[in-house]
């Protein structure tokens, strides 16, 4: 095997049609070296010619790559695993092929000499874009131009307000040669299966080409000899005894397998797989939309996936993997590739298989009217369903194949009727693939979907921006009654200030370098830090534009922890029990650019204050309260794991954050996959009034803390607070006890002890990354905090951390 990887690499950039032929090519004077996988982007940011910061056009251009190289002559099957997007590839001069969609993959017959040049021209987009195709009958705001829905390429780079103007232009994706003798597959088909009794199943369909040896296929230890069919592919089913059931990571162990095909002296490997069972779950009134995995229901919780790397497109493990364990850390379950991003390579469900993230994978469509009565545009669409679905084969991870983004609801929003939104395209075309493809993945039309109207939150599938973007109340979490949360919970998040000093060192609100990183939708009069301010003020009770003129620094704490805390609350409301929510995906896991916006992790690959609030509201164990009004308060005790836990449960009303004016507590022994609800009443054992109500009187107490401790060892599993008098911010001088600890085998913690009740606390440590972050502490017991060094920083790694503690309602800081 040749990786083309592996040799010299110079990029061109012409104008359109310069070149018709490689033949004439040569003469550009403007050589760039380049990269493969790669994209012109990236080669130019190498060269120092272009800024991702501010990027120009890159769609206007020819550009064409060349690579000279060395082989044993011979003839040998070229693969191209992405092209973006109008490409021609020229061998020794003679075009091999023509394609024109990014989402394809290739395999070309070649004859290779001893001295070959590889030529690849991706031709200018923008007269692709500018032709005329079929009438849409909508026209979405969302990307710059209408002519994308006719062209198969990510809609990344070209939704202003979203994300960078980047162009994906070049071969993103591995180019390899094979010589043509050697034994491989050229088709497969997996299905791995978990019966309800538990008996798990491996079904294996292949085509081998350069062997004519009888294939013995193997898993988890069982074999069988595959048997060859009438159309020349071979086939065979083992029953694995013993093998483990594959579950996410929430609520069990994700088990994997290797799996094999034996051809005489040849290993052929098709990755490893997983034993699951998923079917999709509509509810008692078939209504909703939720999963369950092995027969277990799941409540889907996690993020909406942007890109690990917008500059060039790397699709390589080393790439994913700092960010899908940031995604399993923080307790997720679920990542959604959205239809407006990219499909991702089989390094990423691999990723996702270890790591027990289940993925729903839109197919790359999104808000537009595609013009599927166009015989070769549907025949394209049907060649990348195929390329992409063969590259999940046997991942367990893929949980869900969704038709894309917002189509139906783009046109239901122009008040168009059902019959004109609704269409072949994601009823039958796709739907009619994936169930061929992948029969154990159940399939959603699009995101959203469902109700009365596609977008209606309390049918199937919504895209919910009730708290969020329409600044409703967080009770409207409740009202809307939410089936399942394709999208949601949009917000302007703030980083940590290493890394607005680091890459974005101007004030808030008063510099357009900031506003020009808070997204906006594309048209509105605003944008989503102003959603955010509206909930500053409605939870702290200041005015976000007078704090940011006069206390930026104080702004930016508040602005922090905001949006932390109205996503818990808003997860409590559909993690308790008697709520019809089975799922929700917070738009999104990670940012573009350093700058305030829509991730959950920064630019930087740093946890941004949201991520930890979302850490502790997404335990697969814990104890979260809702306010019941004149019903008190509601403490609602989940347990995801597979295993019962025994646990007590303890509560507290604390006046001035100091003095216990009530409390007791519970013992319980939550049943494997249970959950229940609680009344403040049954740990107090009278009535109280918790949530402030009834109002007899002035207020008793000003926080309520409920923990839950594992009974066996007496750790503090997770905490929930209630604010009768709501997140008031009256500074206190109680500094807490903070103190460096370090363990025998060298890992620092950080112990914490309060005085007083501290808001949203926060340690910052240069050089290290605490487990838990802007958090509330109650007094009295001390907390624990592991430090883990993190590994861009610099520094002597005996000497012991530095820092400093904050909390939004103490007036000090704590150096240590």
């Amino acid at each position: 095997m040749i990786d083309l990887g592996e040799v010299t690499w110079a990029l061109s950039m012409t104008e359109p049609g310069a070149f018709e032929t490689s033949l004439s090519t040569g003469h550009q004077w403007d050589f760039v070296p380049a990269h493969v996988p790669g994209t012109v982007a990236g080669a130019l940011t190498d060269a120092g010619l272009y800024d991702p910061e501010n990027p120009v056009p890159l769609h206007g251009k020819d550009v064409w790559y060349e690579a000279w190289f060395d082989a044993p002559p011979g003839r040998y099957s070229l693969h191209l695993e992405g092209l973006a997007t109008i490409a021609e590839v020229f061998l020794n001069d003679v075009e091999v092929l023509s394609s024109r969609n990014m989402f394809r993959k290739y395999n070309v017959p070649v004859e290779l000499a001893d001295r070959n040049v590889l030529k690849i021209c991706f031709r200018a987009l923008e007269p692709h874009l500018n032709a005329k195709g079929p009438r849409a009958r909508w026209k979405p705001q969302l990307a710059t131009s209408q002519g994308l829905r006719l062209v198969r390429t990510t809609l990344l780079g070209h939704m202003p307000g979203w994300c960078p103007e980047i162009h994906a232009v070049g071969p993103y994706r591995p180019i390899r040669l094979e010589p043509e003798t050697t034994p491989r597959i050229v088709e497969k088909h997996i299905l791995a299966d978990l019966a309800p009794d538990g008996t798990a199943a491996l079904s294996v369909t292949v085509r081998l080409e350069n062997t004519d040896a009888v294939p013995v296929l193997t898993c988890a230890g069982a074999s069988a000899k595959m048997s060859l069919q009438d159309d020349g592919c071979y086939a065979a089913t083992v029953r694995p005894e013993g093998a483990k059931p594959w579950m996410p990571h929430t609520h069990g162990e994700p088990a994997l397998y290797d799996v094999t095909v034996q051809a005489a002296d040849n290993t052929l490997s098709l990755g490893k797989t997983g034993f699951r069972r998923i079917e999709a779950d509509h509810g008692a009134d078939g209504r909703s939309f939720g999963l369950k995995i092995n027969g277990v229901p799941v409540f889907c919780r996690g993020a909406v996936w942007t890109n690990a790397d917008l500059l060039n497109l790397s699709s390589s493990r080393e790439t994913y993997r700092p960010l899908l364990e940031k995604a399993r850390d923080a307790g997720m379950n679920m990542l959604r590739i959205g239809g407006t991003m990219l499909y991702e390579s089989r390094a990423f469900l691999e990723l996702c298989d270890e790591l027990g993230l289940l993925v729903w994978q839109d197919f790359q469509f999104a808000n537009y009217d595609y013009p599927v009565k166009d015989a070769a545009f549907v025949a394209e669409i049907e060649a990348e369903l195929r390329d992409q679905l063969d590259e999940s084969m046997g991942s367990p991870s893929l949980a869900v194949l969704c038709g894309g983004s917002e189509i139906y609801q783009q046109g239901a929003m122009m008040g168009l009727s059902e019959d004109r939104w609704k269409g072949p395209l994601c009823e039958e075309i796709l739907p009619a693939i994936a169930t061929e493809l992948r029969p154990d993945v159940p399939y959603a039309a699009n995101s959203p979907c469902g109700g009365v109207l596609p977008f209606s939150p309390n049918e199937g599938i919504a895209h919910y921006y009730g708290v969020g973007a329409y600044l409703r109340p967080l009770e409207d979490a409740r009202r809307a009654d939410v089936r399942f949360a394709g999208e949601c919970l949009a917000f302007s998040n703030i980083p940590v200030q290493q890394s607005l000093e680091e890459g974005l060192p101007v004030k808030p609100g008063h510099d357009p370098r900031w506003k020009a990183r808070v997204p906006r939708d594309r048209g509105a009069g605003w944008d989503f830090e102003d959603v955010r301010d509206h909930y500053l003020k409605l939870l702290y009770g200041v005015d976000p534009a007078a704090l940011r003129y006069g206390d930026p620094d104080r702004y930016l704490e508040l602005g922090r922890a905001v949006t932390g805390e109205v996503m818990s609350e808003t997860f409590s409301e559909w993690r308790r029990p008697g709520t019809n929510c089975q799922g929700a995906l917070v738009w999104t896991l990670s940012d573009l650019l350093i700058g305030a916006g829509w991730g959950l992790v920064d630019a930087a690959g740093r946890p941004k204050p949201a991520w930890y609030a979302l850490k502790r509201a997404f335990r697969p164990v814990i104890a979260c309260v809702t306010d019941e009004g004149t019903n008190g308060l509601a403490i609602h005790v989940l347990n995801e794991r597979a295993e019962e836990k025994p646990v007590r449960i303890s509560i507290a009303c604390l006046r001035d954050g100091q003095v216990p004016v009530v409390s007791g507590e519970k013992g319980l022994l939550l049943a494997p996959n249970s959950a229940q609800t609680l009344n403040a009443v049954d740990l107090i054992g009278a009535f109280f009034d918790v949530t402030y109500a009834y109002r007899f009187g002035p207020p008793s107490h000003d926080v309520t803390v409920v923990r839950l401790f594992d009974t066996q060892t007496g750790e503090l599993i997770s905490e929930a607070h209630h604010f009768p008098l709501g997140r008031g911010l009256h500074r206190h001088f109680d500094a807490p006890e903070v103190s460096v600890e370090q363990d025998e085998a060298g890992s620092w913690s950080l112990m914490i002890r309060a005085k007083r009740f501290l808001q949203s606390t926060v340690v910052a440590i240069p050089g290290f990354e605490a487990e838990d972050n802007w958090f509330h502490l109650a007094p009295g017991e001390a907390k624990c905090i592991q430090l883990q060094q993190t590994p861009d920083e610099e520094r002597d790694d005996q000497a012991a951390p530095k820092g400093q503690l904050t909390a939004l309602n103490f007036a000090g800081r704590v150096p240590f």
